[in-house]
């Protein structure tokens, strides 16, 4: 059966791996999975990821982050879902925990964090919140 919502898979991965005190995680890759994991690593909260063969097909090792015995994720949300599209402008973006949190931007100029968005002055669909 196809998957319906391939990033709220991964996050929920990391979710799930984070509770259950894992070094790692894997997932299947793609280019939006990469990218989004490419702005929690410069943002701090996983350790980093790396590719590798599941079989048949490609993989990402997820690298979790611990500080001091917590998980460095306290919440990983989906927002824009397959159901319901969530759009903002820059000048709209949320903030997550009053800028403690992050925001994960798809825009024409690739998957960026909301800051990173505010700064380079576009909008796009919002991926997830993190914090």
């Amino acid at each position: 059966m196809a998957m319906t919502d391939p990033l709220g898979d991964m996050l929920t991965r990391i979710r799930n791996g984070q509770r259950a005190r894992m070094d790692s995680v894997v997932s299947p890759a793609s280019k939006l999975r990469a990218r989004v994991l490419d702005v929690l690593q410069r943002e701090g909260y996983i350790r980093g990821y790396s590719e590798e063969e599941l079989g048949r097909h490609a993989g990402l090792r997820i690298e979790l982050k611990y500080f001091e015995g917590q998980p460095a994720i306290k919440h990983v949300a989906r927002v824009s879902k397959p159901g319901r599209r969530v759009y903002s402008a820059s000048k709209e973006l949320p903030h997550v925990r009053n800028g403690l949190g992050i925001t994960i931007v798809s825009t024409p100029r690739g998957v960026l964090s909301d800051a990173e968005a505010r700064e380079e002055n576009v909008g796009g669909e919002i991926l997830a919140e993190v914090f």
